[in-house]
């Protein structure tokens, strides 16, 4: 399973997870549910207890993804196979991204 931790202007906000190939997670955190900032990152990843549950990567994360020929460059700098796309999100999103949100990988 490959995990990271996802923040919101630095703030811990929840955890991703890829549990296969056809099982992504995604988890709002309790405390950062209950706090007065809190705000779902996405229409479709609203604020809840409950994990969401999707047979692809959802929506929100893979736009942030990289396209074209910084995605080639990305992909053979870090030596990531072009269609695994969980593994470049956690390795290109920890920093400088275009909106609020990064991701830090868990290594286990």
């Amino acid at each position: 399973m490959q995990q990271g931790k996802v923040y919101r202007n630095g703030v811990y906000i929840g955890l991703l997870s890829k549990e296969n190939e056809d099982k992504y997670i995604f988890e709002y955190d309790v405390q950062y549910i209950n706090s007065k900032e809190a705000k779902a990152i996405s229409p479709n990843l609203r604020l809840q207890k409950e994990p969401f549950i999707s047979q692809n990567l959802f929506p929100f994360f893979f736009n942030m993804l990289s396209e074209g020929t910084l995605k080639e460059i990305q992909c053979k700098t870090l030596r990531i196979d072009m269609n695994d796309d969980f593994s470049r999100l956690l390795l290109t999103t920890k920093e400088n991204t275009i909106g609020s949100v990064t991701i830090e990988p868990i290594k286990v």
